[in-house]
């Protein structure tokens, strides 16, 4: 089964869209909650004797009629440059809700018990346009998620990867947070199939949780630490009717690969030793929010503790 771009409510079938229909999609777009008061708001309140909470950049989107959006990173504990880091991202995709808020339970309930072994660095909401009108892509049509290359199209892209590098840091492991929600198949893929004019596959929604590890660098005890850990939260995704999950082959219960830094997924972005995507599936009869959210947080410290034990210079 595919997507149509004919199925889709802006563009003319065969076409794919110039100028005026980004415009008209942009048009579509409503504010449908805060980063302001659900993201800022909890960094503001957080104790600076144990925080560093830095600005790494803005996005300027109050000439789109939204606003002009600072983006922050956080810093847990006492950095030393001669130790290693982790580095944990969210809301690459705005929309996907529990990759935004897992990290910010981890920053305020988890980190400080690791500050003192490996230096932590948090990015919590990458895209927060995508995060307040709930989408996948920036205002000009963009995914930010295709687009972590030197110099890409993506402010949200490109200024992330300016604060990781900025740093200077040794990262050895990189954790990014994401969901497959059931608007993947029921917006999102047929607004990509109408964007380019190019048929885009339809994929069963994986029911739980899985990972998506790097195919040049798999480390498959670490993505079993992520799934054991995060077992203890919420079930693990099994393998579709065609024994895939969303078109890849299953590596191991709840791990597929991706061929990361040809994708220009954020994943790929860095050289880390460890790397995973998290996916969880909001939409499951057996989750909720809550459970959504610590299963994030579950595969940050299932993550973690694999690397503190076996991988610290």
């Amino acid at each position: 089964m595919t997507t149509q771009d004919e199925n889709y409510s802006i563009g003319t079938p065969g076409k794919a869209w110039d100028t005026l229909e980004k415009q008209q999609w942009l048009a579509a777009q409503t504010k449908k909650r805060s980063y302001f008061e659900d993201v800022e708001q909890r960094l503001a309140a957080l104790d600076n004797t144990e925080y560093e909470v830095e600005q790494y950049g803005v996005l300027a989107y109050a000439d789109l009629g939204f606003s002009d959006y600072p983006l922050y990173c956080v810093k847990v504990g006492t950095f030393d440059k001669d130790r290693d880091t982790i580095l944990v991202s969210g809301g690459v995709h705005g929309y996907e809700t529990s990759g935004v808020h897992g990290a910010l339970d981890f920053i305020e309930n988890d980190a400080k018990k690791y500050s003192d072994k490996i230096n932590i660095l948090v990015l919590p909401c990458i895209s927060p346009w995508g995060y307040e009108t709930i989408n996948r892509w920036n205002p000009h049509t963009i995914d930010p998620n295709r687009s972590f290359y030197n110099n890409g199209p993506t402010g949200e892209a490109n200024l992330a990867m300016q604060c990781a590098k900025a740093s200077g840091l040794n990262i050895i492991m990189h954790i990014d947070l994401h969901e497959t929600t059931d608007t993947d198949n029921s917006e999102f893929r047929p607004a990509l199939a109408a964007r380019d004019a190019i048929e885009q596959g339809l994929w069963e929604i994986p029911d739980g949780f899985y990972t998506v590890g790097d195919s040049a660098r798999p480390q498959n005890d670490f993505q079993t630490a992520i799934i054991n850990a995060v077992k203890q939260v919420t079930h693990i995704a099994e393998a579709d009717s065609s024994g895939k999950i969303i078109g890849a082959d299953m590596q191991q219960l709840g791990v597929i690969n991706y061929d990361k830094k040809p994708l220009f997924l954020c994943g790929g972005f860095t050289d880390a030793m460890y790397v995973s995507t998290t996916e969880v599936y909001p939409d499951s009869p057996n989750a909720t929010p809550e459970v959504c959210i610590k299963a994030q947080v579950a595969a940050i410290t299932g993550a973690l503790g694999y690397v503190l034990t076996h991988s610290l210079s």
